[in-house]
């Protein structure tokens, strides 16, 4: 009997993470899905069907994904009358990875973002993007193929988790008058006041999962971004803890901007750059730049920034993971887009691509790449969603499933 409520436990078996934060993936594992509200449930389905075939392409009948539905957002309302259950955060955990699609947040009380929420409660402290162009995807940049990135953006702290007071309170007065008496801060008393936290732990076990990263994937730089000309003991201590873990643990293969003057020989460099610059320098420069660990604001801007530089946020994947308990959330990077919502019109992609990473981090890495390679011929063949064929001349305009169908037969 489940434990469940609402949540149907599929047959198939649970992924195992060891004590290093490493998956071990069963022939037949439970992975949980969340439709997503909006075109949740269109991308969705379009998303499951090809991650589907490419199991089959690239394992026949020896590995199949069990897929277990966990419930948040609208659907999660009607079905348990809570936007975000308990269970659902219970599943999460037991069964280590899920992937959804885009949610809406409710307005007007309870949480602030769902999205924020699940990231939070399951300590999902690295926000991963990976930004590359798929050759003949339409690009508003001369040479979007320079682009090949992957942003860290700390998910748990800065401005998302940050405490803020309403202006005009007895609460924001409060802390005004103290800040005021306590450490000379000038403040008008008409503020809204908030608390940004950046601490030595939360930036280092990010900066870690940078490196990690690097390292496991031949990268040549890791750049670490801030905003620590400014605010010098947050972003400026993210930027010095960094370093200081650059010393502690990758010494042996990562070395600082300062202790080498720019000089890496063959080990990873390891520098740093003010967040209002680097958003010049990925436009003037992308090839400098190859892995980025940030705080949550800065990889905000940065991997929406970037993701226009090679056709947009419909085609930018996401991950939230946690590297040290292996529990990791695959998602579209983009909104719900309600107005298309069960026109069977977007484009998957996103989506798609999340379940790249997905399956990386399963190690499944056949199905990974044979995503890969059928997407770009699908794309190389200008067979496309309305996002892109508006903007390419002789495109085959193709639904969302039929997107999905074309890619499929691209195996």
């Amino acid at each position: 009997m489940s434990k469940y409520t609402h949540i149907v436990v599929p047959e198939g078996e649970k992924i195992q993470v060891d004590a290093t934060g490493r998956v071990q993936t069963p022939d037949t594992p439970i992975i949980g899905f969340i439709e997503g509200d909006g075109t949740g449930p269109d991308i969705w389905a379009a998303s499951k069907y090809l991650f589907d075939a490419a199991v089959r392409h690239c394992y026949g009948d020896k590995r199949r994904v069990a897929w277990m539905e966990v419930y948040a957002g609208e659907k999660a309302n009607q079905h348990c009358g809570s936007y975000l259950p308990d269970e659902t955060f219970d599943a999460i955990r037991e069964y280590a990875i899920a992937i959804k699609g885009p949610l809406t947040t409710p307005v007007g009380g309870g949480f602030r973002s769902l999205n924020v929420s699940l990231r939070q409660q399951l300590d999902l402290f690295a926000c991963v993007r990976p930004v590359r162009h798929f050759e003949g995807v339409p690009s508003p940049v001369k040479e979007p193929e320079a682009v090949d990135m992957i942003i860290f953006r700390e998910n748990t702290e800065d401005v998302y988790a940050g405490m803020e007071l309403e202006e005009g309170t007895a609460e924001a007065k409060k802390l005004i008058d103290f800040c005021t008496r306590e450490f000379g801060w000038t403040i008008r008393p008409d503020s809204g006041v908030g608390i940004k936290p950046i601490s030595i732990s939360g930036t280092k076990r990010l900066v870690r999962a940078a490196l990690n990263h690097a390292v496991e994937h031949n990268r040549k730089s890791v750049t670490l971004v801030h905003k620590g000309n400014i605010q010098k003991y947050t972003e400026g201590a993210f930027r010095k803890w960094g370093y200081e873990l650059v010393r502690e643990e990758f010494s042996d293969v990562a070395v600082g901007w300062d202790d080498c003057q720019g000089q890496p020989g063959d080990k990873i460099l390891v520098k740093d750059a003010i967040a209002d610059i680097l958003l010049q320098q990925i436009l003037t420069r992308p090839r400098e730049f190859e892995v980025v660990a940030t705080m949550n604001l800065n990889g905000d801007y940065f991997s929406d920034a970037l993701a226009a530089q090679v056709g947009g946020i419909g085609i930018a994947p996401g991950a939230n993971i946690n590297y040290e308990t292996g529990v990791a959330i695959f998602e579209a990077t983009h909104g719900t887009a309600p107005k298309y919502a069960n026109l069977d019109k977007v484009n998957p992609s996103s989506l798609v691509l999340s379940g790249v990473m997905m399956f990386e981090h399963m190690g499944w890495n056949e199905v990974a790449d044979a995503i890969i390679t059928a997407l770009t011929r699908t794309f190389k063949q200008k067979k496309v969603t309305y996002d892109f064929a508006r903007l390419m001349s002789g495109a085959t305009e193709l639904k969302c499933s039929e997107f999905a169908k074309a890619v499929a037969e691209n195996f």
